[in-house]
């Protein structure tokens, strides 16, 4: 394996990218309905994405719904390269983003399936399980202090 490159989107090529592997993961695999997929946050988010080389394999984006909190969204791994630590190295990227922007915490929707994923970053479960997208999925935060 080459060594992964996590980037915030700073061009057009780029940004395709994201979009194509949340539509190999959410639509594609997933069966997400697209309009659900991209929303109105597409053009403020900060998106990430990871590639092996130059192909694109992982993607997330992270917002500030409110001041001092930033929400990660559509974390995404290529199905193949789930067990790679791709996923971890994304989150990482995110997190150390946040803290350069001086966000306090993190929140984030995850799909019940990936809460342990999460849960191994140091995030907390919060409220009870819930539907996003046809997908049961859990609230989860996690301080930056």
């Amino acid at each position: 394996m080459d060594e992964i490159d996590i980037r915030v989107v700073d061009t057009e090529r780029e940004r395709e990218d994201v979009f194509e592997v949340r539509q190999d993961v959410f639509v594609a695999e997933q069966g997400v309905d697209e309009d659900l997929e991209y929303d109105e946050h597409e053009e403020t988010a900060t998106h990430f994405v990871a590639y092996d080389a130059d192909e694109p394999i992982g993607a997330a984006r992270l917002r500030e719904p409110k001041d001092g909190v930033g929400k990660v969204e559509r974390v995404a791994v290529l199905e193949s390269r789930r067990e790679d630590g791709i996923g971890r190295a994304v989150m990482n990227a995110v997190e150390e983003r946040a803290r350069a922007r001086g966000l306090e915490s993190l929140t984030l929707h995850s799909q019940t399936r990936a809460a342990g994923f999460y849960r191994r970053l140091g995030y907390e479960r919060y409220g009870e399980e819930f539907e996003e997208a046809g997908i049961p999925h859990v609230e989860m935060r996690k301080s930056l202090a």
